[in-house]
């Protein structure tokens, strides 16, 4: 008969741990937090040291009812909610809930869930850290203080249903300030200049350097005329050849802003989908009979590279046995800390490097296998030798123009073998065809082309470039990156175009109002120290209070003035040339979570709303009758379709190109492969490359 009862916040951690802790053990889910500060009021006492009121979260009640049961059948009771700060009030709450003492010996923490690790915590099981508990109950009341003091205001100012918040605002603030960037630059011209070359039988290029030894930029046509002029009649040949080895270094392994950042370059991930899948991979996954129930990785809210002796022997194993001696390191690899990292748990990482993904692919959903192939490359790279690349550089000299050519081949794979890093560009690394050059050697000019170039803006935010510039400023902490990125979304504050984020007109209105009254929630500086503060609380080198007493005192007078001077913002809908074919009103633009969709001006009388279609310019080849346009799937997947739906039902994943094959007439579509785009018929086999 069990004697002890096991908490964890969901029931597929339950399963797993409940597997390796036996019939002694109880294992319930307490379905994340129990309580919290009631959404209906203020809930903090402001002049009672910002004392919080506490309530049971509405549909809760049957949950703490079967853990009270439960609890009278044991004789002592286990809270193992996630080791971070929420993980540590999830506890803490159902402590009090559950009428447990304080002091008692109750809480236990595992980084990841295996059965050792499991084992492991049993052995050693802590007091609720009262430190961790009052860092998050600071955030939290912050946030209240924040949220509830400003929100009422844009409400009453602007539109209801609009929120504050100190990360949020700031987060906005990037992407407004990103887009000024963008409006007020001025491009400006330049050129380049390569020439074909051919050494022998083989051709390369090499670009334009500058005169003499000195780099010389080509700003206008008449640089470029100048440019042709001289090296008119003139030989090429090779001045200058540089070759030199390059070791590259494995990426570390993934902390949780690099992984939202590289689930969105190479999967496609947005953030919270991101988190989502890597906390079912965490918590356990279904591997068979002989398996059961297993946690795949360690625990995906991390600021730390650092990977434990055990992982690193299991990784150096796995290497040595697939890849030979040659693709380990010396000695096994560390990471350097980052400044700032609260270290606190590993970085994330497979729970067993010997678990391939191949081998446990049959029994994960798709999203789930592609992260966890992410998640085991990334660490098994990580704890390999260097790549070592050879590189090389000519400078070809005509008359006084040089030229320069480069070109690299990987001599050693090393690490890329398994695993190489993306970047925001999409560009891949890979070899640079150049020959055997010699100094000396005279070469043969086959083309010379000039090209003219403006400079670019700086890009909009991608997801996975908010990320990265919200943890460099140390804005926020890895748990509140892909809430934030939803939130300012549902708010209608920003949208995403193109999967890169542009602001509305309602989140630039705001974004001033806080500008003007609220200056502090949008500094940077201010926002940084907050949070190095809270990390202060949970070191036990502050007192709680003290921190919100020092900030509410500016922010209430903040909040009085800004209610007497803020004015009230009208916000009018932009009208549409389309008209309501239910109520025969002028539809208007409104902005949604998924941006702008068209709306029926005669609301509430009438609900009719429809999605901006975009159209490609080709006719269904269906019915006849209707224009191919762009559509989203449920799960905002771009996919195409007849605009007479439901009339017509032709659909298609391949976007259509307005003009028909040559061979058969049909309709030719786009198909992306990995490094290029084809034009392909949806009848016959033609086929080409897309310019």
């Amino acid at each position: 008969m069990a004697d002890s009862l096991v908490i964890v916040e969901s029931p597929a951690k339950a399963k797993t741990i409940g597997k390796y802790l036996g019939r002694k053990y109880i294992v319930k889910a307490s379905m994340g937090h129990v309580r919290d500060l009631p959404k209906s009021q203020w809930g903090v006492d402001t002049e009672n040291q910002f004392k919080p009121k506490y309530i049971t979260i509405r549909g809760k009640g049957d949950v703490l009812k079967e853990l009270r049961n439960a609890r009278k059948k044991v004789k002592r009771v286990y809270l193992a909610a996630d080791p971070d700060r929420e993980g540590e009030a999830i506890a803490y709450h159902l402590a009090h809930s559950l009428n447990l003492e304080m002091d008692e010996q109750c809480r236990v923490v595992f980084n990841e869930i295996t059965k050792p690790a499991v084992k492991e915590a049993f052995k050693h099981p802590r007091k609720i850290d009262m430190d961790l508990v009052e860092a998050q109950q600071a955030r939290r009341i912050l946030d209240r203080l924040v949220g509830y003091g400003i929100s009422p205001l844009l409400w009453k100012k602007v539109k209801k249903g609009l929120s504050a918040g100190r990360v949020q605002s700031v987060a906005v603030k990037l992407i407004i300030d990103r887009e000024k960037e963008i409006r007020n630059f001025q491009p400006e011209e330049y050129w380049t200049v390569t020439v074909q070359l051919l050494a022998g039988e083989e051709i390369f290029e090499a670009k334009f350097y500058g005169y003499g030894k000195k780099k010389t930029e080509l700003k206008s046509e008449a640089d470029v005329k100048k440019l042709l002029e001289a090296v008119k009649g003139k030989r090429y040949s090779v001045e200058d050849v540089k070759k030199s080895k390059r070791r590259k270094n494995p990426a570390p392994p993934f902390i949780t802003s690099s992984l939202q950042q590289e689930a969105a370059r190479k999967l496609r991930f947005r953030a919270a989908k991101t988190m989502a899948v890597a906390q079912q991979l965490y918590e356990g996954v279904e591997l068979g009979k002989k398996e059961g129930s297993v946690g795949l990785i360690t625990y995906m809210r991390t600021d730390s590279t650092r990977i434990s002796p055990t992982a690193q022997k299991e990784a150096g194993t796995y290497i040595k046995e697939k890849y030979g001696d040659s693709y380990l390191p010396d000695k096994p690899r560390t990471h350097k800390k980052k400044a700032g990292a609260q270290d606190a748990h590993e970085a994330i990482r497979p729970t067993s490097a010997l678990r391939t993904p191949a081998q446990i692919k049959p029994h994960l959903s798709r999203d789930q296998y592609r992260l966890y192939k992410l998640i085991w490359e990334r660490f098994v790279a990580s704890q390999m030798a260097p790549a070592v690349l050879d590189a090389i550089s000519a400078d070809i000299r005509a008359g006084e123009a040089l030229f320069r050519a480069t070109g690299s081949k990987v001599k050693f794979p090393g690490f890329m073998k398994v695993y190489v890093e993306g970047n925001d560009d999409g560009k891949k690394e890979e070899d640079k065809f150049l020959p055997a050059l010699e100094p000396g050697q005279m070469l043969k000019k086959k083309s010379i082309e000039p090209k003219q170039h403006f400079t670019q803006p700086p890009p909009r935010y991608t997801e996975a470039r908010l990320v990265k510039t919200l943890e460099e400023k140390g804005i926020g902490r890895p748990s509140t990156y892909a809430p934030t990125l939803d939130t300012i979304q549902k708010r209608g504050y920003v949208m995403l175009e193109d999967k890169r984020f542009v602001p509305s007109e309602l989140g630039e209105i705001v974004h001033s109002l806080m500008e003007e009254f609220f200056p502090e929630i949008l500094d940077v500086t201010f926002t940084v120290h907050m949070e190095e503060e809270l990390d202060h609380i949970e070191e036990g080198k502050v007192n709680w209070v003290e921190i919100l007493e020092r900030f509410y005192e500016k922010f209430e007078k903040r909040l009085e003035v800004a209610e007497e001077e803020m004015k009230e913002v009208e916000i009018r809908d932009e009208v549409s040339d389309e008209v309501c074919e239910k109520c025969g009103e002028p539809m208007v633009y409104k902005f949604g979570r998924y941006g702008k969709f068209l709306a029926c001006s005669g609301f509430p009388d009438c609900r009719n709303t429809k999605p901006i279609l975009k159209t490609t310019g080709v006719d269904c080849p269906k019915c006849e009758k209707g224009e191919i346009v762009e559509r989203k799937s449920k799960k905002r997947r771009t996919f195409y379709g007849c605009d007479q739906y439901p009339e017509c039902d032709f659909v298609s994943w391949d976007k259509p190109i307005p003009r028909n094959c040559p061979k058969c007439e049909s309709m030719l579509v786009e198909k992306k492969r990995k490094k290029e785009t084809m034009i392909r018929c949806t009848k016959c086999d033609f086929e080409e490359e897309k310019n």
